[in-house]
């Protein structure tokens, strides 16, 4: 294990934010780390990069304890953004770079990478105001790589950003995972999550509801969901034995069931009721298993 997060708890005066935190992060993986406002993630990432002291436990990367010695290290994209608006992308990147000890030459090399792989190269010498709010991001995320950090912390690194840009950091992601970089990362999209990441933490009122790879954590949750489009009124299955939620769809229904067995209940009732065009069941989605621990969505 490369990160290890050991009873850590954070109290402000009366209020503890994060309560016995215990995690184990896997080197060279994508972890995600999810949990509605005022879970406890931005109070953990900071603790992550000693911004915050902790009240009690303690966190060690590749055993040592995460101080000034390695913080350079680490690479962090906030959730509040923090760039100089006056300063060009060249100014205010060889600036960051330098505090996390790079020459200017490596910088230069590196940030004329970036730029020409997220297609944005005509920018060095623009001013970070004159850019639209999608490419900030971009300058961003690069201030948080840059210098080739052994663990990547990134609070919503896809806030703000179009389709086509999210797909272009998304592949930014793997690379760096590839490259041998450990990411953690929170999203308020659960398919960014279950696209990117082996393991989790669903985060509430500072303490694990969930967590552990995401195969197992589908795996136990046991129920499945169904989407079946047919030719006929399907509003019957709502009371059919075993299906727990069901959602009216233009051509059929979506239904959360207890069990695969419980689909083929209802595929027999079907029979010779009419033309059915999709019967399919899959595994439960993680926005379900979110919904069901935490008690409401997390969009």
């Amino acid at each position: 294990m490369a990160l290890i997060i050991d009873h850590v708890t954070k109290r402000f005066g009366e209020f503890t934010a994060v309560d016995q935190l215990n995690l184990r992060i896997p080197k060279e993986e994508i972890f995600g780390f999810l949990g509605g406002n005022g879970a406890g993630k931005t109070t953990t990432f900071r603790m992550l990069l000693g911004l915050l002291d902790k009240t009690e436990g303690k966190i060690t990367w590749n055993g040592k304890a995460i101080d000034y010695e390695t913080s350079n290290l680490i690479g962090y994209l906030p959730e509040e953004r923090g760039l100089y608006p006056k300063l060009t992308v060249k100014n205010q990147l060889v600036y960051l770079a330098r505090l996390r000890g790079m020459e200017k030459k490596a910088i230069l090399q590196e940030l004329e990478k970036w730029l020409e792989r997220f297609k944005v190269p005509e920018y060095m010498n623009k001013k970070i105001e004159e850019l639209s709010k999608g490419n900030q991001q971009k300058i961003q995320f690069i201030s948080a790589v840059i210098h080739r950090p052994e663990l990547l912390i990134l609070d919503e690194p896809f806030s703000g950003l179009d389709p086509i840009n999210v797909e272009m950091l998304k592949e930014a992601v793997l690379d760096l995972k590839e490259q041998g970089t450990t990411i953690v990362f929170s999203s308020h999209q659960m398919s960014h999550v279950e696209e990117l990441c082996q393991f989790l933490c669903i985060l509430q009122k500072g303490r694990p509801v969930v967590q552990g790879s995401l195969r197992e954590i589908k795996r136990s949750f046991g129920k499945k969901n169904l989407r079946i489009h047919g030719d006929f009124p399907l509003d019957f299955l709502r009371e059919f034995p075993g299906v727990v939620k069901y959602r009216r769809m233009n051509e059929g229904c979506d239904l959360q069931i207890l069990n695969e067995a419980v689909s083929q209940d209802i595929f027999k009732e079907l029979q010779g009721k009419g033309f059915i065009r999709k019967f399919e069941l899959e595994e439960p989605s993680l926005n379900d298993i979110f919904i069901e621990k935490v008690g409401s969505s997390y969009e």
